[in-house]
């Protein structure tokens, strides 16, 4: 009897498990979070996570209908304008390193266009295991100074950094953990369980600390934008008390961390001997931020000599070191011979004005998603974190930075847009 009962339960269960369909959302979420590891481990997980992620999201799409998605066809415009130099580019092999780097602009926003919309519960467990998994990233990253603190106290009065996950791309790893903090705070109304919420919300907190340890300008310039932003906007949109608290307090946290946090404080003081050798007019290339400003004279200079089709993708990098020798001959270090630290620049430099104003075009068009007023603040307030990104790095011109630029834009707009008929392909 009891082996009977016991037969037909098992029954019953392998007849559910076979009548069960996978959702393609289900897959979607998985191959997310393999993209998400490849920024913490390798970036073979990054491209497989994206290529199952675009195979899953188009299984049993005709391609007519890909047309729908708007921002995608404004990213095929542009990056198009990329393969078109090839014709008049020298260097074809640094030409398809560029190119090659652009694939994500055509896959990952068409594919999301065709992904069914994730359930709260689905992108609660995305949450919870990113932010263990940033959380491990930070551990591994402090380790560093754990082991050796005079060492790496010392590099930080050189502006040499702690390293990080992302091949010690500290500061696409300090972006990504700010842009990560922006989302939760996006996502907590949505999360459904309290001791879920405490878990994700401690994770943010020593996530946002680590950044203080990190150090990284942009990282730490990105999460203080999404920081005031978002205590003004609770001011102005909720009334809230805490956001009168948060925009009151969040200069004395800071002056705080920057006397009591030693990386901090160094990374203070070198930006300040920075900003005086400036002011000295230093031409040799040896400070970062003043190698991002010389990229900027010689690129503009460039642009203006080749206005129509730029120099050529491909010929990017030996058109900007004839720069540096014809305008700063006191650059000698390779290092610091940089192609424009600046997306737009970038794009003008390689392939033309009408190619940066498409770019602009496209950069411009997440802002006009639907969905709620607190909704388009998140994704504005992200877009602007990433703006600043294209203002101040070749953000696009590595896989890892296409990725965490589409990636971010493009889960909160597949969280707030309006919802879509995806019955015919919600499962394979």
């Amino acid at each position: 009897m009891t082996v009977t009962v016991i037969v037909n339960n098992l029954s019953s269960k392998s007849s559910f498990l076979s009548n069960k369909k996978v959702d393609k959302s289900d897959i979607a979420i998985v191959c997310i979070l393999l993209m998400v590891s490849g920024l913490l481990i390798s970036r073979l997980f990054l491209s497989l996570g994206m290529i199952l992620f675009g195979i899953n999201a188009l299984w049993n799409v005709p391609p007519r209908k890909w047309i729908e998605s708007k921002w995608w066809l404004a990213g095929i415009a542009w990056v198009t304008m990329y393969a078109a130099s090839f014709f008049w580019s020298s260097n074809k092999e640094e030409w398809g390193v560029f190119l090659q780097l652009k694939l994500p602009v055509v896959l990952l926003p068409l594919a999301f266009t065709f992904v069914p919309r994730f359930t709260a519960r689905q992108l609660q467990n995305f949450t919870l295991i990113a932010a263990l998994m940033l959380l491990a990233g930070c551990g591994y990253s402090i380790s560093f100074l754990v082991r050796d603190y005079a060492h790496f106290i010392a590099e930080y009065n050189i502006s040499h950094m702690l390293p990080t996950p992302v091949y010690r791309d500290y500061l696409c790893f300090s972006v990504t953990c700010a842009l990560f903090i922006a989302w939760v705070v996006f996502m907590w109304p949505r999360l459904l369980n309290d001791t879920v919420k405490w878990i994700i919300g401690g994770s943010c907190l020593l996530i946002f600390i680590y950044l203080h340890v990190l150090a990284s300008k942009s990282g730490l310039l990105a999460v203080y934008i999404f920081a005031i932003s978002y205590a003004v906007y609770s001011v102005i949109a909720r009334r809230s008390l805490a956001g009168i608290l948060g925009v009151l307090a969040i200069p004395v946290f800071l002056y705080c961390a920057v006397t009591f946090i030693p990386t901090l404080r160094e990374r203070k003081e070198h930006i300040v001997y920075t900003w005086y050798r400036y002011m000295d007019q230093d031409k040799t290339g040896k400070l970062g931020d003043l190698s991002r400003i010389m990229s900027y004279d010689i690129s503009l200079k460039l642009i203006k000599e080749h206005p129509e089709k730029g120099v050529g993708t491909g010929d990017m990098l030996d058109a900007m070191k004839e720069g540096y020798a014809k305008y700063y001959p006191n650059v000698t270090e390779e290092i610091n011979k940089l192609i424009p630290h600046n997306q737009f620049l970038t794009v003008a430099l390689g392939c033309g004005i009408p190619a940066m104003i498409i770019f602009a075009v496209w950069v411009m068009m997440p802002l006009f998603t639907k969905g709620t007023k607190r909704d388009k603040f998140f994704l504005a307030i992200t877009w602007v974190m990433l703006l600043l990104m294209l203002f101040i790095e070749p953000f696009l011109e590595s896989q890892f930075g296409v990725f965490i630029y589409l990636f971010f834009l493009l889960m909160v707009m597949h969280t707030m847009g309006e919802k879509r008929d995806v019955s015919a392909t919600s499962t394979i």
